[in-house]
């Protein structure tokens, strides 16, 4: 039983992708556009709050106890409509909160850095970081250790866990990576969306426009989820694309809302 050396690598790299880079960028965004740590802060706070609390809670209901994923069009619906309602409210009530005391398109930025940051680090970031233990376990004929003490339904999900690091192709851990690269591009782009919803005049309907440009993004993964899409790739490369279309869609957004600022009398 082995761990190949490039899945090790490639989970090395989605952890430092994961990690690494929203800490890269908030050094950035805090020199260049007068970035600050509590919006950052706050964005991930909103995440954890508004995905792991209270989207998580309405998701036991509705699968727990109406079983809409039984019926594949409306659970395609219902999880990609969930994702964009929950996280654009949560930041349209969070740039409300910020707007008291901070301004500027830095806010924006540090905001979506922080919501899609703690996305990144508590989905691959931390993952990725305990595959490469365990791995190192595994590589060193301690497996014992993992499995010592553990028995049941517990012992076969971690049997399990120890077969696919073993058995998995090694570019597999390097996608994780990949995504949330798109992801964090995603994420800022709708942040800056919502900001212009809460701090321009006459721009509220930007925040229903991120709420379905979000519900699109997340459709492909709904159709995986059902099975309609068999190929991980296919969800990868669509988020992909929809990332750099949506940094575009929100560069111009941005270029034209300061555009009109600056030309006010």
């Amino acid at each position: 039983m082995h761990v190949p050396i490039f899945s090790m690598a490639f989970m090395a790299v989605s952890a430092v992708i994961s990690i690494g880079l929203p800490v890269f960028l908030f050094i950035v965004v805090y020199k260049k556009y007068n970035g600050k740590f509590i919006p950052m802060i706050i964005g991930a706070s909103a995440f954890i709050i508004f995905v792991l609390i209270l989207e998580s809670s309405i998701h036991s209901v509705f699968l727990g106890i109406f079983k809409i994923q039984n019926i594949p069009v409306a659970y395609i619906i219902y999880g990609a409509l969930m994702a964009g309602l929950f996280e654009e409210t949560a930041r349209f009530l969070s740039f409300t909160i910020l707007k008291k005391k901070y301004n500027g398109i830095g806010t924006g930025l540090s905001y979506g850095i922080g919501h899609g940051g703690i996305e990144a680090i508590m989905f691959v970031g931390i993952a990725m970081i305990g595959n490469l233990v365990f791995s190192i376990i595994i590589n060193t004929g301690n497996v014992e250790i993992l499995t010592m003490n553990i028995e049941g339904e517990a012992l076969t999900q971690l049997n399990a866990q120890i077969n696919a690091l073993t058995m998995l192709e090694p570019y597999m851990f390097l996608v994780g990576g990949v995504e949330r690269l798109f992801a964090l591009g995603v994420q800022i782009s709708l942040s800056i969306i919502v900001y212009y919803s809460v701090y321009c005049k006459n721009k509220l309907y930007l925040y229903p426009l991120a709420v379905i440009i979000h519900a699109l993004i997340d459709v492909p993964a709904m159709l995986m989820q059902t099975g309609i899409i068999k190929q991980v790739a296919v969800v990868e490369i669509s988020v992909g694309i929809s990332s750099v279309i949506l940094l575009v869609l929100t560069r111009k957004i941005h270029e034209k809302i300061e555009g009109v600022t600056k030309n006010k009398p």
